[in-house]
Order: C-alpha cells, then structure tokens, then sequence
C-alpha cells in the first residue's frame, strides 16, 4: 500500500499496523536494511513492515539465508551496545580503509555469524560513543552533541582505527580545556596552603609563580622553591633556613634581614636584590651555598656570610660593604667593581677571583692574599 510518511517512526509504525491490520514493529528498506530513523526513508521507496520476525523479501523467500539477512546488499545494520545504527558497507570501509571497522565489512563473511534475532552485527561498544564515528564517516565532519565527553570518544576511534579523527578529536579536546592559570600565588593564599601543610611534611613549591607576592616574615624553612619564580617578592625577615632555591628567579627581590642560615640558591638569578643584614651563618656549621649565582648590583651590606660557597658567582657592581666573608669561598667569583670595604675577608678562597675596580678599603682585618686573584 502507498502510506504517506510523516511524524516519527512510531508514527510511522502506528500508520502501517493500522493499514496493513499487524502488529508492526520494524521496517525494512526494500535491501533489507533495518530503519531505525523516519530520516532515512526517501521519496518513493518501497518499505516492508513486520512484527518482529527478520527480514525475507517476499519476492525471493527462496534465497539462502545469509542473503534473507541482507548481508549481501551494502546496507547493514549494527547492533553496538543494545542500540541499532542503519548504515552502508561503503560507508564503514572507504573513508578509513585500513581501520578495523573497514576490515570487519569489508568482505561480506568477515564478522561470521555474530548477529543478533533481527540480523544486526553485534557489537560490543559505547553506542553514544560511537555515533560521532559512524556521523563523521558518513561525511567527513566531527559532531558530537552536548553532554558526550570527547575523551570516550576518543578512546573508540582510537579503538576502531579511525586515525583521521583521532588528531581532530586531540585538537578540539585541546582547545576545550580551560587556558592555564598562571596568575601568581598570592599572600594569602600561601599562608592558606602553610596552615593546611602538618609541619613535619616536605613542602615542594617547585616551580611555581610567586612574583611580586609579600611573603615578608613568614617561616619558610626547609620549602623547595626549586626553579620558583620569586621575583620582586618581599622577603624581608622571612625565615628561610635550610630552604632550596636553586635556579629560582629572586631579580629585584627584598630579602632584607632574611634567615637564609643553610639556603641552597646554586644558580640562583637575584640580580638587582636586596639583601641587607641578612644572616647565612649558621652556628651548626651548615655552610649557605650560592655557587654559580647571579649576583649583580645585589646590596649585601652589613650580612653576616662566614663560610658562605660563592664560588664563581657574579657580583658585579654588588655592595658587599662591612660584610663578614670570613673564610668564604670566593674563588672564580666576579667581583668587578664591588664595594668590600670593611669586609672581612681573612682565609677567604679568593684565587682566579675577579676583582677588577673592587674596593677594599677600610677592611676589618687586612687582606693578605696568597692565591692569585685577577
């Protein structure tokens, strides 16, 4: 009979029972080819309904049954995880010829028997994963409706082979991340974080963005800043006993009459710093340790630094003035242009160091330098 369709398929259903006086559940294109959307039906075709029963065209029931079951035709149905996809053989293999979709229908006898009562190819997958892969081989364009994540996605191309729509889901997964945060870490919000930490464990601050941040008197012992940037930060009074701040960037920092009894700052950056009256002598005899820093225009003035490790560091133009350096190690060190005078400077390591336009007047005790300094 010649039905008009319109609605939806269970209009459509609704309309054909009615008419043909069954109970109609399915309908077939006239290939055998399951319809599971009104969308798929076009002008003129010729549908079969039936109450359940799998498709046989009734003007050759005489074929063989794995031709009844439509697997001849390039119309296929899938069973992927309980829901039912319409689709074409062609559709499955040509876009992607080498995944594993297009190896499993290719050849008509590929998937063997696995089919379900209604003829369908079973399939044991996400099925609202797998509609945007079957979409995009349809014709060629990613769509994923709102609320599919597009890491499941993901992981099914990946798992049928899909390769072209694995770098487009890898982009568009990319590009809905939310952008990094790399706003620096305030006062407040590190004194949260210390108040939260059990005093005993080892607080690792590798790397993170504190520039500009007041962390004036706060005890900062034994943190790992390693790599940290702290420039421009207030360190004034901070306690930062036994604190590792190697290779972290301290340029333009106030560390003024800071604790830094221990520090670790090997290749450290805290050009242009102030560190006045700070304290690297520690009654332990745990030496600070700011091998290979760069020093530059640093004001040092009046910091207690006996047996501090400045060994080929840079402290051009520094102002290290009434400093006590008392066997520090300075060999290999830039002293250019530096004001030691007043310094303390007996049993100082001070051979291949750089003292050119250095002053050294007015020293606590005199400097007798047996090693060769530049």
């Amino acid at each position: 009979q010649v039905v008009a369709v319109y609605g939806t398929l269970s209009d459509l259903l609704s309309v054909a029972s009615n008419k043909l006086g069954i109970k109609a559940t399915s309908v077939y294109n006239g290939k055998g080819g399951l319809i599971d959307d009104i969308a798929l039906i076009r002008d003129d075709d010729v549908l079969f309904v039936c109450e359940g029963e799998p498709f046989i065209d009734p003007q050759t029931d005489a074929r063989p049954h794995e031709e009844l079951t439509g697997s001849h035709t390039d119309w296929l149905t899938l069973n992927v995880g309980g829901r039912y996809f319409t689709t074409t053989r062609s559709t499955l293999v040509n876009k992607e010829p080498d995944s594993m979709l297009a190896h499993m229908f290719k050849d008509k006898d590929a998937w063997g028997n696995k089919q379900d009562h209604r003829g369908a190819f079973l399939i044991d997958r996400s099925p609202e994963y797998f509609e945007p892969i079957l979409n995009y081989l349809r014709h060629g364009q990613l769509i994923v409706n709102d609320g599919i994540n597009l890491l499941g996605v993901l992981e099914e191309a990946r798992f049928f082979g899909i390769d072209s729509l694995i770098e487009h889901l890898e982009i568009a997964i990319k590009n809905s991340q939310p952008a990094e945060d790399h706003s620096p870490i305030s006062r407040k919000e590190f004194v949260r974080f210390l108040l939260a930490t059990p005093t005993k464990s080892e607080l690792r601050c590798q790397g993170l963005n504190f520039s500009g941040a007041d962390l004036s008197r706060l005890d900062l012992r034994y943190i790992n800043f390693k790599m940290a940037n702290l420039s421009r930060c207030n360190l004034a009074h901070a306690n930062l006993c036994c604190a590792n701040l190697e290779r972290a960037d301290l340029s333009g920092s106030v560390l003024d009459c800071a604790n830094l009894q221990g520090v670790k700052m090997l290749c450290s950056n805290a050009e242009g710093a102030s560190l006045k009256g700070c304290n690297f002598e520690d009654p332990s005899g745990l030496k600070a340790n700011l091998e290979g820093a760069n020093l530059k225009g640093v004001d040092m003035e009046g910091s207690q630094m006996t047996g501090i490790n400045l060994r080929v560091a840079t402290l051009k133009n520094a102002k290290l003035k009434n400093c006590n350096l008392r066997g520090a190690t300075l060999a290999g060190t830039d002293l250019e242009n530096c004001d030691l005078s007043g310094c303390d400077l007996q049993e100082a390591n001070l051979r291949g160091s750089n003292v050119k336009g250095a002053i050294f007047e007015e020293m606590l005790t005199p400097l007798h330098m047996s090693q060769s300094v530049r």
